[in-house]
Parts: structure tokens; C-alpha cells; sequence
């Protein structure tokens, strides 16, 4: 095999993460795993071919006895035993890495994925920050000459870094000229460069593992994990991941996922915006049953959400491993004090329902919500690390419950419709200028926001929704002639020189999507094209 390098600027320091050592196990993960990957990728879309004709999916009858079985995953590591309060943000640039290990939170998930655009640079600065940050060296000084360093008066964030899904490619590390798997490029570089000295920390390789949509993906996680150990020389079992579970597919297979990853599992996460993309994906075909009404109004608390959350609970629980809530994405916006307060105290009942419902602990993605957090499961937890003894027994979640859309009260109004090609758009055109991680409206915002407002438009196009608040119906020129009407709201907000640089490509690239007659899986695949 040869590898190669196509980065078209060199990144500072590269030469430190790419060793010749450091690129020899990335060959091996490619030459062992990437055609098994390539192969799940093709069950994917054969299994979503099957599922549209019949608007159904069902817990998997040949996996009965793994469902009913008694077992647990291994026991979890100190280091992840307490979770309450998880902090959420890509790992580059350092300040906002320092700034998240800094913030109090339990765990920080380190994001190279939906929070992060894989540029060459961001990709090479997040290792290397994670790198330093395990060394306990990771600093930074601004421009303005203002220093930021790790804090020594309290614990650090447990490190949890999140590697791209399995449908992304990395375009510039080539084996014998053709792509690299991001994942396994997240992972390889992450796992040689700091695994042994996590350890000697008293931590560990720890990993968040988004997007899979079959316990078969989970197996194959689970065959890399072996390898690599074995590749150091540490430990098996050393090496915990924690799933999200963000498809629809996955939440019939939790045990099963649980199962294939059960000596370095270490729990399942609820995704809200990812979870309501992939039905909308997975259930393109399948009418207007399976139509949202405004992402806004879909609530945590609507029966088939609760259905999702409830059955995870009880799923982690039985199996000894924890149930990780969603995300608070509120920014506090100091101009606006009443503003911010009546959203943290949205924030503060959301974490209050995850936690009387036996969630271990929840996301947020600003310092400022780590107190709110942390108060609500001090109040629940009390001195207890965690709540695995919560079983849920009352709790049964059938296959219908998991699929009542139509349970989210609601209408479609153009101006959700509004909102969701403006946030697209900006969004997107942030995402292919380097920055994964995007404040919009005091929300702190990743690509999975991008992914469910595109695809709830394509959705409506599809079954010619007639919106609530105007009575049009939604055709492919009344979206083409709002997107436009947007896109110049946004011309006006931003610098002429960005809106052509980055806001005209995305606006561009989010009509040709929605306005396909084809469904686009993933936006950003499309969009890392764009990204220079």
C-alpha cells in the first residue's frame, strides 16, 4: 500500500502527529477494516430500500436471544463512573478546547464530527491539542496577548472524543490514491498519540461512536478496538465507547449494539436533531404519516420521543451502562438577560425530566449551562455517581410506539419552513469556512441542525404539505422563492465578502438538495467538497 499525503498548505506542526509510525497504524486500520466499512455502507441503503416499501421497522427476530439474554457490559472505569454534566465542543481551536476542560463538566466530548469541519488543519490541530491536553501541556496565548492554560485548583473534563461517522471520507491521506476513512483517521491518530499516557493519567482512550445504524457497525468498532489495543500493547477492555444512538434503525438494536461492544461499552446517548433527520431519511418514501411538523414544536416529551429515551433508559440500566441525555445548545447572550434566563430555565426542566427519568447524566455546550446541569442531578443523584440502579421495569416500548410520528402535535408553517433554509444556509456557509461549531439565534448550533431543517423542506416538497399559517402548499418554486428571500436576509447580515465566498455556494448547495428529486444522505458529504 502507499499512503499519501494531498494537503494542499502545510499545517503547522503536522510533523508530530504524522510519524511514520503514527501513518503505519492508519495503514493497518485501512488495509483490516475500511472494505468491511464500505460493506455496511451498502447494507445501509439496502436495508432502507426494504424498509420503504413497507413503512416498518421491527426489533430483529434473529437477535431474540441476545434481547433476553443475561448479560451486562464490562463494569466502567473510574475516570467514567460520574458523567452528570457533559461538555460538548470541537477540539480545535485550543482556547475553546482548554475552555471545555476548564468548564467543570465531568466529561468533555471532544467533537471531530458535527461540531467540526475536517478540514486538514482542524483535523491535524485537534490531535494535536488532544495530544497536549492528555500531557497536560495544552496552552494558548491570543493575538491580544491573553493566556489561557489548564486549571490546576480543580479536575479537568474526562476526555471523550467523538470520531467522524462511517460515511465520511478523509480526502486528504490517500492509500494507493483513493480516500481514507475519516473515522478510522479520527480514531488511528487519537488512539496512537494518546492512548499511554491517558492511562497514565487514570484515564483512558475513551470514545463517543455517532451514526451507526446496526449492531453489525458496532461489531466491526469493536474489531478495530481489539486490534488496536493489541497494536500498543495495552490492555483489552481498556479502550470504553459510548454510542449514540441518533437513527431510527438503532433503536431497535440497542441491546444488540450494547452486545457487540459489551467489554468496552460504556452507554448509549439520545440525539435529538440526528434522531429526527434519519427517521425523515429512513422514511422518505413512506407518506405523510411519517411527516414532521416544525422542528421547533417536536418536543422530548411528544409519546414517540419518549418512547426512544424510555427504552434507553432501560436498555443501558439492565445492561449495566449508562443512559447519556441529549443537548442544551443555549448561549447566554449578556445583552439580552431575560432572554437567556428564560431559556436556561427551558434548559433546567429538560434536564430535570432526563433526570427523574434515570438518565446518569446530559450535554450542554456552554460553560454557563455546567452549574445548571450539574444542580439539577446533584438534586437527584445526590452523593451517588451514577443512577444504574434505576432498572425501569414499568418501561415497554414496542415497535409502534417507537414509529407514532404522528404523535408530535403540530403543524408546518412556512415560517418553521423560513427558519429552517435560513439556519441551513448559514449554517452550511460557516461549516465550509472551517468552523463545524455555529452560533445562530443564541443556539449553539452543529451539523445536525443543518441536516434536519434541509431535510424537513425535501420532506414537505415530497408530500406537498399545505402550511398551516399561509394555506400555500409547498412546491418546489415557493421554496426556491423563500430560499432566495433568505438568502438575502442573510446577505444583509453578513460581509459582502463572505456571503460570496461561502453564503451564495451554500445557498446554492441547499437548493440543489432540497430541491432534488433524489434524496441526499448526508449534507455534508456534498459540503466537505465546497471546503477548501
Amino acid at each position: 500500500m502507499a499512503l499519501t499525503i494531498s494537503a494542499h498548505r502545510p499545517v503547522d506542526r503536522a510533523e508530530e502527529i504524522l510519524t511514520p509510525e503514527a501513518l503505519a497504524f492508519i495503514e493497518q486500520l485501512h488495509q483490516r477494516f475500511a472494505g468491511t466499512r464500505g460493506e455496511l455502507l451498502k447494507a445501509r441503503a439496502v436495508k432502507r430500500d426494504e424498509v420503504a416499501g413497507t413503512g416498518r421497522l421491527d426489533f430483529l427476530p434473529e437477535t431474540r436471544d441476545i434481547r433476553e439474554g443475561d448479560w451486562a457490559v464490562a463494569p466502567a472505569p473510574a475516570a467514567l463512573q460520574d458523567r452528570r454534566v457533559e461538555m460538548t465542543g470541537p477540539a480545535a481551536p485550543a482556547k475553546m478546547a482548554i475552555n471545555a476542560l476548564n468548564s467543570g463538566a465531568r466529561v468533555w466530548l471532544a467533537d471531530l464530527e458535527d461540531a467540526s469541519t475536517p478540514t486538514w488543519s482542524n483535523v491535524i490541530e485537534s490531535i494535536l491539542n488532544l495530544r497536549d491536553a492528555a500531557a497536560g501541556n495544552l496552552a494558548y496565548t491570543s493575538p491580544e496577548g491573553k493566556e489561557y492554560t489548564l486549571r490546576t485548583d480543580a479536575p479537568l473534563a474526562v476526555v471523550v472524543a467523538r470520531p467522524r461517522g462511517w460515511h465520511m471520507s478523509e480526502r486528504h491521506l490517500l492509500i494507493d490514491g483513493e480516500h481514507t476513512v475519516g473515522a478510522l483517521v479520527d480514531f488511528g491518530l487519537h488512539f496512537f498519540h494518546t492512548a499511554r499516557q491517558l492511562l497514565e493519567n487514570g484515564h483512558g482512550p475513551y470514545y463517543y461512536l455517532p451514526k451507526m445504524e446496526s449492531h453489525l457497525e458496532a461489531r466491526l468498532w469493536n474489531e478495530i478496538f481489539v486490534f488496536a489495543q493489541d497494536y500498543l500493547g495495552i490492555p483489552q477492555g481498556t479502550i470504553r465507547a459510548t454510542v449514540l444512538i441518533e437513527t431510527i434503525p438503532a433503536a431497535f438494536e440497542m441491546d444488540e449494539i450494547l452486545y457487540e461492544l459489551r467489554d468496552h461499552a460504556s452507554g448509549l446517548n439520545a440525539g435529538r436533531w440526528d434522531y429526527l433527520f434519519s427517521i425523515i431519511k429512513y422514511f422518505r418514501d413512506a407518506g405523510s404519516r411519517f411527516v414532521l411538523p416544525d422542528r421547533a414544536t417536536v418536543a422530548m416529551t411528544a409519546p414517540f420521543m419518549r418512547a426512544y429515551t424510555e427504552l434507553l433508559v432501560k436498555t443501558c440500566h439492565h445492561r449495566g451502562a449508562f443512559a447519556m441525555g441529549g443537548m442544551a445548545a443555549v448561549i447566554p447572550n449578556r445583552r439580552e438577560p431575560d432572554v437567556t434566563a428564560q431559556a436556561f430555565e427551558k434548559v433546567r426542566a429538560d434536564k430535570t425530566r432526563e433526570a427523574n427519568d434515570g438518565f446518569d447524566g446530559s450535554w450542554v455546550a456552554h460553560p454557563d449551562l455546567v452549574p445548571v446541569c450539574r444542580d439539577v442531578f446533584d438534586a437527584v443523584l445526590g452523593e451517588r455517581p451514577n443512577q444504574l440502579d434505576r432498572q425501569r421495569p414499568e418501561v415497554s416500548v414496542t415497535a409502534d410506539q417507537l414509529l407514532d410520528i404522528a404523535s408530535a402535535h403540530g403543524t408546518v408553517t412556512e415560517a418553521g419552513m423560513r427558519l429552517n433554509l435560513y439556519v441551513a444556509v448559514a449554517y452550511t456557509a460557516v461549516w465550509i469556512s472551517g468552523n463545524g461549531a455555529v452560533a445562530i439565534h443564541n443556539l449553539m448550533e452543529d451539523a445536525a441542525t443543518a441536516e434536519i431543517s434541509r431535510s424537513q423542506v425535501w420532506q414537505q416538497i415530497r408530500n406537498q404539505v399545505v402550511l398551516a399559517d399561509t394555506g400555500r402548499t409547498v412546491t418546489r418554486e415557493l421554496v426556491s422563492g423563500i430560499l432566495t428571500e433568505e438568502t438575502e436576509r442573510l446577505r444583509g447580515e453578513v460581509g459582502e465578502d463572505a456571503f460570496a465566498k461561502h453564503y451564495l455556494p451554500a445557498s446554492k448547495l441547499i437548493g440543489d438538495i432540497c430541491l432534488s428529486e433524489d434524496y441526499t444522505d448526508f449534507l455534508t458529504t456534498p459540503a466537505y467538497e465546497l471546503v477548501g
